[in-house]
Order: C-alpha cells, then sequence, then structure tokens
C-alpha cells in the first residue's frame, strides 16, 4: 500500500533493538504499547486481574510500580502469572529493583541518579545482567535534577536531554546498553523538542509519552498531538499514553494512535461520519454499540458507518465492511466495497457484529494457514 502511495509512507529512526523478555523493542519490530497498573501491588489478586484486563486490551508490556519493600515480597507472582513482560517501575530505592529483577521482573524503569552512589548503579545492573532484564531511563521534566534547574532556569528541550544523556552515561560506565530511554513532559511542545534532541543524539530505543495529559478526552487529545507527532516523524519505538483513566483505555488509545498513522494494525479500524440531519440511523448510538462489542476482536479488519447516501458508498469501497443508511429504516450493507444486501434498522447491530465476527475468523484461518504454509516451506 505504501509504495503505491508514497504520501503514507514513515520512514521511522533507525535504532538499535533490546528486548523486554520476549518483546523486542527498536529496530524494525513493531512499535509496541504499554500501560501501568494503579492497584496496589501487594495485591496480587487485584493487580493480576487489571494486567490480565490490559491484555485483553492488547498492551504489549505492562509496568507494576514497587514503592515499597511489600510490594516486591511476593513479586514472581505477579511476573509468572502474566503473558506479557512486566516493568517494574523504581524510583528511589535501589533494593527494590533488586529485588524485582530477582523476581521476574522483564524491565527496570529507574533514574540511576535517583538511584545513589556508583557502587548502587553497578549492584542494579549487575542484577539486571543476572537475570536478563532490560532498564528503562525515565526522564521527567517534574522531577529534572537540582544542577540542571539551576543550569537552565526551568525544565526545556536541553535540561531533559542533558538528564538522559547523564543518566546514560552511568550505565555505559557499566558497561550496560540494554535500555531504552523516555524524556517526559506534560507539555507538549517541550516533550516533542526534548525527544528530537534526544533522536539526534543516541541509538537507543526510544519510549515515548506525554506524561500527565489528563483526564480520557483532554489527554487522548495531547497524546495524540505529541506522540503522533514524533511517530509521523519516524521517532519512537514504544509508546505509552498517560491518562487519568483506566489502563486498558490508555492502551486502546494508544492502539488508536497507531492505527490512524498505519504503524499497527490490530483490531476494527471503524470509519464513521459525525452524524446529521440526512442520518437513516442513529450513528453516535450505532457506533458507540459497535466500539463496545467489536472490542474483542484481534485481527485487522476495517468497518465503515456513514448515515447516509451522500459519503458511504465512497466510504464503504475502502472497507471490508460498511453500512449506509437508507430510506425506511432499511440499509444497505458492503462486503468487500461491494453492494451485498440490505438490512433492517432493527437488525442492524447484531447483524454488523455477526459479519465482523464471522470476517474476523475468516481473516484469523487465513493468517492460520499462511503460518502452516511458511512453516512447511522452511
Amino acid at each position: 500500500m505504501n509504495a503505491i502511495r508514497p504520501w503514507r509512507t514513515i520512514e521511522r529512526r533507525k535504532s538499535r533493538q533490546i528486548m523486554v523478555g520476549k518483546v523486542p523493542v527498536g529496530g524494525d519490530a513493531p512499535i509496541t504499547v504499554q500501560t501501568m497498573t494503579n492497584t496496589p501491588t501487594e495485591d496480587i489478586g487485584a493487580t493480576i486481574d487489571q494486567i490480565r484486563r490490559c491484555e485483553e486490551a492488547g498492551a504489549d508490556i505492562i509496568r507494576v510500580s514497587c514503592p515499597t519493600e511489600e510490594s516486591t515480597a511476593h513479586f514472581d507472582q505477579i511476573t509468572r502469572a502474566a503473558e506479557v513482560p512486566i516493568v517494574a517501575d523504581i524510583h528511589f530505592h535501589y533494593k527494590r529493583a533488586l529485588e524485582a529483577a530477582d523476581k521476574g521482573a522483564a524491565c527496570l524503569r529507574i533514574n540511576p541518579g535517583n538511584i545513589g552512589s556508583s557502587a548502587r548503579v553497578a549492584e542494579v545492573v549487575r542484577a539486571a545482567k543476572a537475570n536478563g532484564c532490560a532498564i528503562r531511563i525515565g526522564v521527567n521534566a517534574g522531577s529534572l535534577e537540582k544542577d540542571l534547574l539551576e543550569k537552565y532556569g526551568e525544565p526545556c528541550p536541553e535540561a531533559l536531554v542533558e538528564s538522559a544523556l547523564d543518566h546514560i552515561k552511568l550505565l555505559q560506565d557499566h558497561d550496560f546498553h540494554e535500555f531504552k530511554v523516555a524524556v517526559k513532559a506534560s507539555d507538549i511542545f517541550l516533550a516533542v523538542a526534548a525527544y528530537q534532541g534526544l533522536a539526534d543524539a543516541v541509538d537507543c530505543p526510544l519510549h515515548l509519552g506525554i506524561t500527565e495529559a489528563g483526564g480520557l478526552i483532554g489527554g487522548t487529545v495531547k497524546s495524540s498531538i505529541g506522540i503522533g507527532n514524533l511517530l509521523w516523524a519516524g521517532i519512537g519505538d514504544t509508546i505509552r499514553v498517560s491518562l487519568s483513566a483506566e489502563p486498558e483505555q490508555e492502551v486502546r488509545v494508544g492502539f488508536e494512535i497507531l492505527k490512524g498513522l498505519g504503524l499497527r494494525t490490530r483490531g476494527v479500524r471503524v470509519v464513521s461520519c459525525p452524524s446529521c440531519a440526512r442520518q437513516g440511523f442513529d450513528v453516535i448510538r450505532t457506533v458507540q454499540a459497535l466500539e463496545e462489542r467489536l472490542q474483542h476482536i484481534k485481527v485487522p479488519l476495517s468497518l465503515s458507518v456513514l448515515g447516509c447516501v451522500v459519503n458511504g458508498p465512497g466510504e464503504a469501497r475502502e472497507t471490508d465492511i460498511g453500512v449506509t443508511g437508507g430510506g425506511n429504516g432499511k440499509h444497505m450493507v458492503y462486503l468487500s466495497g461491494v453492494t451485498d444486501h440490505h438490512v433492517q434498522s432493527a437488525d442492524m447491530l447484531d447483524h454488523i457484529v455477526g459479519l465482523v465476527e464471522a470476517k474476523a475468523a475468516e481473516i484469523e484461518a487465513d493468517m492460520t494457514d499462511a503460518g502452516k504454509t511458511t512453516e512447511a516451506a522452511e
């Protein structure tokens, strides 16, 4: 598709690849979507339940905060139960990093400068190496070092980049190179400029995020602008959308950002109109219901839901399944871009869900057969 439409092409920044558990990050690996649990880590059951919901939403990597000794006491139960790699979020106490590494963390999120002495950083590096852990350096505009704030007067892109480079050197001095870096800020302009500067200075994978972005709507808009801007420029290897919302929502928004840029294709891509007086059915409520009922679909396919015939047929030609509003409660259904049959308003929702589920099963079967063919050829 991109070869035919060069204006759609995104040329990704060349970064070296690291492994977070079994998930590759950087290089030519797919851009991964992350989130973070918000349950008390000591509550093993609640934390695992939330991880399950995030996995179902498609999370590739999940971060879990480890602020206390109690939070790491049974951390191995969490890492064993999870189907995706778990990142242990460590801020100040280096022993939490050692404990989490020993109990199955695939990655440690730290600021090496906050850990303490070089000897403590060396201990964390030894634990990471011994357990096959990656490290994520997390620089944040809200917690910059005092000397950098004194030097620059305020958080600025240069300060964030300098902080990141200082932390990188701490790890490299201990011959550790399995790391990725984030330079987050709640200000979009600050974050984007910092990531652009860092992308030019290093070759390690970059973890993107607009931190403390806000609630579901406001935070989604800010994150889409900031993260989308960077991804469009080819910068970024893994993303976390930071919302004051349930972590499953962060995952869904993250995938929508990637889907919008053609960088990931998981699940149903919905094309729908904002609706107007011409609509033949309640487009807004229909789309809301379809999005809710089709969250379980994992394979990529497209669905157009248009209220009338002005743009409906044209959009339907570009999607796997489409429905266009007609008169007297009778609507046209398109399959693979071709008019196929009509459906009545009362039956439309269940009918479209059934068509999407059937198409998804067909795509999944084709993908399975293709995989078997590849294995046989090898």
